[in-house]
This record gives C-alpha cells, structure tokens and sequence, in this order.
C-alpha cells in the first residue's frame, strides 16, 4: 500500500500539518473560536426543533469560526520559527499546512455540533440517515467557504490586526448573505429541506464542490503571496 512517505511533498506537509495541530492546541487560541461556537450553537438550537433547521445553523456558524481559525493558524507561529520552518520547507508548504489545519479544526467542531444535533433534533418526516447525510455535506460546505474567508482576509494578504478582524467578519457576512454564495446554498437547501421534508441533496453537493474549489482558490492565492513575500 503506498503511503505519504512515497511522496516527499506530502510527507513534509502531513508533517507541517502535525506541527501545526501540536502548535494550535498548546497555543489555547482555538478557545475563543469554540467560545464562539458554543454560544452561537447554545443560541439558536434547542431539544426537539426541526433537525435540518438546526443542522443549517449550525453549519452557517462554522463560516465565521473558519475563517477565526485560519487567522490564528496563520499568526500562532513565532517570526523565528516560521523562519526555519519556511527555509526547510518551503513557504507555500508552510502557509498551506496553517490553512489545513484550520480547516480540520472546523471539520472537527461542526462534525461535533452536528451529531449533537441529530441527537436531539426533532426528526419528524425527516429519516435519520438523510439528516446525517445532508449534515455531511453542509457542514464541509461551510467550513470551507470560512477557510476561504480567512485565506483572503489574513496574512500574507492582510497584516494589519484590525483590519483582518474587519475582513474576517464582512467575509463571513458576505459568504452567508451573497446568494452566489456556497455556504448560503447549502444553509438554504437545509431550511427548504425543513419545510418540504425533502433534502436536495443535489443542489447540497453541488454547493460542496463549489465551497472546495473556492477554498482550494484562495488557498493556492495565499500560498503564492506567501512565497513571492517569504
């Protein structure tokens, strides 16, 4: 079976990855995103209310928590460090690492929110395995477009602190209000889902693969910033 190790590139950037996950979680600054998940969750769902209505809150609250984690991601690291690891690794490697692992922390927050949701949402004409479908591709669906809020709104595409609090948050404004927009595609095919009883789950993959190739965008824009400056 061929693993990472046959490849060198990713090798090294499942490495980055690790460093940067062991980085996040000693760092603590993951606490004020979840902070904010929680009470977004804690505010807008409650035992018994319709699943997919739920399961669409809670997806649309991972946009601005993505999009928080990749500016902590992309700022935890020490000059120094990132320095080193910039020499041995490469800039585009390193900044894509930070943007991964951001990512993977919204995965991992919003797959929390939504089995809970499914725990204790109101399931009524809605069958469990549609529900944690149609949760398995909104919830990606938005931490993606997040991710890619972030990507554009922190270094090395915004430096300044306030005016990437100011990015991030029009960002995660436009990416849940513009109708064009993944993350409202698929917040709304879970309202309309609700009401008709009935899960598009078509028009949800669709929203899924355009959330990717949006996040996979700003990215690679990111990631070359990054080395025309590293």
């Amino acid at each position: 079976m061929t693993s990472v190790t046959g490849f060198p590139g990713l090798a090294a950037l499942a490495g980055l990855v690790r460093y940067q996950s062991a980085l996040l979680l000693r760092s603590q600054r993951w606490i004020g995103p979840l902070l904010l998940y929680a009470a977004f969750l804690a505010a807008g769902i409650r035992a018994g209310e319709p699943v997919l209505d739920s399961l669409g809150w809670a997806a649309a609250g991972l946009v601005p928590v993505a999009a928080w984690l990749v500016r902590v991601c992309v700022t935890n690291e020490p000059a120094a460090a990132r320095d080193c690891a910039t020499a041995a690794a490469g800039p585009v490697r390193v900044h894509a690492a930070a943007l991964l692992t951001a990512l993977a922390g919204a995965l991992l927050a919003g797959a929390a929110a939504a089995a809970a949701v499914l725990l204790v949402g109101g399931r009524a004409g809605v069958p469990a395995g549609t529900a944690a479908g149609a949760a398995a591709l909104a919830v990606p669906a938005c931490a993606l477009a997040g991710t890619a809020v972030g990507a554009l709104g922190s270094r090395p595409l915004v430096r300044p602190t306030g005016f990437a609090v100011l990015a991030g948050g029009l960002g995660s404004l436009a990416a849940l209000g513009l109708p064009a927009s993944p993350a409202r595609g698929a917040v709304t095919a879970l309202v309309a889902g609700s009401r008709t009883g009935t899960v598009a789950t078509a028009g949800l993959a669709a929203a899924t693969a355009a959330a990717l190739v949006l996040a996979c965008g700003a990215g690679a824009v990111a990631c070359l910033v990054a080395r025309r400056r590293g």
